[in-house]
């Protein structure tokens, strides 16, 4: 089993959400968040006044697939994430080892509580 955490373009969400469904993974959790990574943030201007707007938002997906579904999971998120441009702040991907997953409602415990 594998852990993975997605951060996206907020725009892109429900383009990474389709090509997921297109491979079979409807599980997923997601979170707005800020950070930034090699764009730096960006020049705003608010009221005249311009100021370093260094913190973008970004939404972060958390994923937990069994090992069949990793490499297809990570191809649809860049399928989705990536979009026409393909750009700089695109996103990242990180898969992490899962030790076990437990359902709650039924105790059932390892990739079948996937």
């Amino acid at each position: 089993m594998k852990y993975v955490i997605a951060i996206i373009r907020p725009e892109r969400l429900d383009a990474v959400k389709r090509e997921l469904q297109k491979v079979e993974v409807n599980r997923l959790t997601a979170s707005s968040v800020s950070g930034y990574g090699a764009q730096k943030g960006h020049l705003e201007i608010y009221r005249a006044m311009e100021f370093e707007a260094d913190l973008l938002e970004k939404i972060k997906l958390e994923i937990a697939v069994n090992d069949e579904f990793l490499q297809p999971t990570i191809e649809a998120i860049k399928r989705g994430a990536k979009g026409s441009d393909g750009g700089i702040g695109s996103g990242k991907i990180f898969v992490l080892p899962l030790e076990n997953v437990i359902r709650i409602r039924t105790d059932e415990s390892g990739s079948v509580a996937v």
